[in-house]
């Protein structure tokens, strides 16, 4: 990758926000604090810096729960089979010139950091890749065996080799002894989901066709991948807290803030 770019440029914060999650429906009303959580994930985008905030929304009930909150919304059709395919309607009802950059902040990570939110800019603008994402280091053998956990290999240029819910990579003979603990000096990634792209790369992902990784495996970004278009990947300067995806996780996350909050020094 490029040298770090310490000025960013102007850049969007395009959040998409169905309705309809499998496990955990209408996540973006569920109350957090008693608040809705998709006005969590403006605040943070608000914090950013961001030129413009923008949810993309399938639901009225979305729309009407963010008023007032600094975000213009933007409704698209309920068709969409992914968070990009849903932003790429937006940046084409907005209008907005092959130029922009746009950051696709997932609309269920309410305590996403602002410097990796602009790390991600970073990423993309410092390389010549049309995408960037972020990862982290797994540093335990149980998160590199979930499945739920996504992991990547990249490239010595900081480019994605591959996505996957399975461990990667396979360190064989380091497990085929243990799989307890992991090898020393292998470069276990976690992946972040959040994605920054030109306004215009993000149309024409869109329009490309599904490919059989990204359906075997129902990550989004493998489709970039399988039609030959690089991912930079850089590390998060800083944790990102689990994003909501159960209710377990929204428990976790209301206790979580509770318990701050009870440790923050009162005024006065």
């Amino acid at each position: 990758m490029s040298p770090e770019v310490t000025e960013l440029p102007p850049f969007i914060i395009a959040i998409p926000a169905r309705y309809d999650a499998s496990r955990l429906p209408g996540k973006p009303l569920r109350l957090l604090a008693g608040e809705p959580l998709i006005r969590h994930v403006v605040r943070r985008a608000l914090a950013a810096g961001a030129a413009e905030i923008v949810v993309a929304t399938d639901d009225a009930r979305i729309a009407e729960s963010l008023a007032g909150c600094g975000a213009r919304v933007v409704m698209t059709a309920v068709t969409h089979s992914s968070g990009s395919d849903r932003l790429a309607e937006c940046a084409a009802q907005r209008g907005w010139p092959d130029d922009t950059v746009v950051v696709n902040l997932q609309g269920d990570e309410p305590f996403a950091p602002v410097a990796g939110i602009r790390a991600v800019v970073q990423a993309l603008v410092a390389t010549d890749a049309p995408m960037a994402t972020l990862a982290t280091p797994i540093t335990d053998s149980a998160e590199l065996f979930d499945p739920d956990v996504v992991k990547l290999v990249r490239d010595r240029r900081g480019h994605a080799l591959y996505f996957s819910r399975a461990p990667l990579p396979w360190s064989r003979d380091a497990f085929a002894a243990d799989r307890a603990h992991l090898p020393r000096g292998v470069p276990f990634l976690r992946h972040i989901g959040i994605y920054a792209y030109r306004a215009g790369f993000l149309r024409r992902y869109a329009a490309l066709p599904r490919t059989p990784l990204e359906l075997a495996e129902s990550l989004e970004q493998l489709r970039a991948l399988e039609h030959g278009h690089a991912i930079a990947v850089a590390l998060a300067p800083e944790p990102f807290p689990p994003g909501i995806d159960t209710p377990a996780d929204l428990a976790r996350a209301e206790q979580g803030l509770a318990a701050r909050s009870a440790g923050s020094p009162r005024s006065g």
